[in-house]
């Protein structure tokens, strides 16, 4: 239970706080997750703990949302940033700009793409996984990953450089 909670609180904060917009309910929801995943003998867990923990959390996460009957926005600026040391300067500014330009351009997409394209790219699930975790079809997934991406090309491209 320690090495899960070490392993994909982190991950799990981020997609909860995207679902919902807001970090103090998405620790809820967590917490919740993991107490839910205490509850489950691990024979029916077994090889699969990040979509059991990851579907929980959504789940989880879109009963809070129906019992508050609205759906708020993601709010821009709520990216894990991440550090490294850059040989020349302005290049970490550089990066992080680049980086919170493409978050806004995500934040455009429509939510089940913005959703698709996070669990993707932000936390490295295969297309089988997050079939599993949505419940779309792997094909969906695909089609809804592609589509993001080309629309996020097409949106870059036409920004003012």
């Amino acid at each position: 239970m320690r090495s899960a909670v070490e392993r994909y609180q982190a991950q799990l904060l981020r997609y909860a706080t995207r679902l919902i917009g807001d970090p103090d309910r998405a620790r809820d929801i967590v917490q919740d997750t993991f107490l839910r995943l205490m509850a489950q003998p691990p024979e029916e867990i077994d090889g699969h703990l990040a979509e059991w923990l990851f579907t929980v959390c959504r789940h989880r996460a879109f009963d809070v949302h129906r019992k508050e009957v609205r759906m708020t926005r993601f709010e821009e600026g709520e990216a894990e940033r991440v550090t490294a040391h850059e040989p020349r300067p302005g290049s970490t500014l550089e990066h992080h700009e680049t980086h919170e330009a493409i978050l806004h351009l995500i934040d455009r997409l429509p939510h089940n793409q913005q959703e698709v394209i996070r669990l993707k790219f932000q936390n490295g699930f295969s297309y089988k996984e997050i079939s599993r975790i949505t419940s779309l079809s792997i094909g969906n997934v695909g089609f809804l990953i592609h589509t993001a991406i080309h629309t996020l090309r097409r949106e870059w491209a036409a920004q003012p450089k």
